[in-house]
């Protein structure tokens, strides 16, 4: 069941009440009851911390995806001696 918060449109008073998805929503202010409305958040974003997250994060290596069948990490183009698929290596 959902916390949702209310503020008093007489007083300003703010306050939280655990109600079930189809409890009717309040309308009186327990400190002076006067009318209350439900106050509508935008939720909690979502936050990725960390280097990132690629494709090639779950893979062991050495699998088929390096593309060339060795047990050393895939080349990055920077034109490393030995890497079969790197354009700049073969020159």
């Amino acid at each position: 069941m959902p916390t949702y918060e209310y503020e008093c449109e007489d007083c300003g008073h703010v306050f939280e009440k655990f109600q079930g998805m189809s409890d009717d929503p309040l309308k009186d202010c327990p400190e002076c009851s006067g009318g209350v409305r439900r106050i509508i958040h935008g939720g909690a974003g979502l936050v990725f911390k960390g280097g990132g997250f690629y494709i090639t994060d779950s893979r062991k290596r050495g699998s088929a995806s390096s593309g060339n069948g060795k047990d050393s990490p895939p080349c990055k183009g920077a034109g490393e001696s030995g890497c079969e698929s790197c354009p700049a290596a073969n020159n």
